[in-house]
């Protein structure tokens, strides 16, 4: 496959914030394998320094960015630094994000305000980082990494729940003022489910056990694929396992119903007793980690390693019209007759494969 930019032979570049974990690592690492120059951006030198390592390992180029994404001026130095060692940023990531867990009075003021900075004007900051780069070139990309959480926000995350509803109403405006200008720049957003990442090892917690994400889990390498998919063929958005298709759903068709199910989760689906999962604590709200991390977090055992609602999403095409011919073909054997019919499907299953 050729990875290079149409009419420069060069390999084209993507930009990604939070890239020291979690998420944003196993994107980096996705984007890499398949031929992308990688710009690096976190706050700490540690989790970035990993980062880096694994996908020089792998024969992949990277370059490392230090920068708090909730200051513009960093994020400006740090796209600066990329272009200048990888070249023009073709794909920009907003990936970098954080959380409290604790009801929303038990939360203290600064702890709500810092995940505000980062989790939801680190978009912004991100995003006009990106634009003022992409614009005036008129071409390039930025994927908005969003929640599921906006299809019903989840109790104890009342300051991620809020960030992630602002990046979604954030994103569609300015998506609308591209359109409106006619700007080839496209502007897409992912929900991603929950995840199995070091993002609740990371998070501050007021609670008395340890956080956990709430079921059903996914491993960071099928968000990643999502992620990859959003940025290369301009999806306007994308919905990333099926818990989040179905919650998108009852959103807009009995509102009601979402509140039963987050209800009958309670704050003890949120939460683990668990000695392993205690030992990985390692809060991260207001200082990077001082520790490698890895793009996963505690919960391997029981997360999906594959979501059959994404492969639908990559080859919607493809299902779309085989879906069409089987029906068609139905139709015909039914008008035919019964052995018609038998021949017919029998054609269908041969053409399936």
């Amino acid at each position: 496959m050729n990875h290079s930019q149409p009419g420069t032979g060069r390999p084209p570049v993507v930009a990604i914030t939070g890239a020291s974990s979690g998420i944003g690592r196993s994107t980096a690492e996705l984007f890499a394998r398949r031929g992308w120059r990688v710009g690096l951006i976190a706050r700490g030198a540690v989790g970035l320094d990993c980062t880096r390592r694994a996908i020089a390992e792998a024969g992949g180029s990277a370059h490392v960015a230090l920068a708090d994404v909730s200051r513009s001026e960093m994020l400006e130095l740090a796209a600066d630094e990329i272009e200048h060692a990888l070249g023009p940023i073709d794909v920009w990531i907003n990936c970098a994000g954080n959380g409290v867990y604790g009801t929303f009075l038990t939360v203290p003021e600064a702890e709500f305000l810092r995940v505000t900075a980062v989790t939801y004007l680190g978009v912004v900051n991100g995003t006009r980082v990106a634009l003022k780069r992409m614009i005036p070139r008129n071409q390039g990309t930025v994927v908005n990494v969003c929640s599921a959480v906006v299809y019903h926000a989840l109790p104890l995350l009342s300051s991620y729940s809020g960030a992630k509803y602002a990046v979604r109403g954030f994103t569609e405006a300015v998506r609308s003022e591209l359109r409106h200008d006619r700007s080839r720049v496209h502007l897409t957003i992912v929900y991603p489910p929950a995840v199995n990442t070091p993002f609740f090892s990371h998070a501050q917690s007021h609670l008395q056990l340890p956080p956990r994400p709430a079921r059903p889990v996914y491993q960071p390498e099928i968000v990643a694929d999502g992620i990859y998919l959003a940025a290369t063929t301009r999806r306007r958005q994308l919905e990333i396992g099926g818990i989040t298709v179905a919650f998108a759903w009852l959103t807009r068709l009995a509102p009601w119903s979402g509140e039963i199910l987050i209800g009958l989760l309670g704050y003890e689906g949120q939460v683990i007793d668990n000695r392993a999962v205690r030992d990985r604590r390692d809060p991260t709200l207001f200082e990077p980690s001082r520790h490698p991390s890895s793009a996963h977090g505690p919960f391997d055992d029981e997360a999906f390693t594959h979501s059959l609602q994404l492969w639908f999403s990559r080859h919607l095409g493809i299902v779309r019209t085989r879906l069409g011919v089987l029906i068609l073909a139905i139709l015909v054997g039914l008008i035919s007759g019964f052995e018609s019919l038998r021949a017919v499907l029998a054609n269908v299953v041969e053409y399936f494969g």
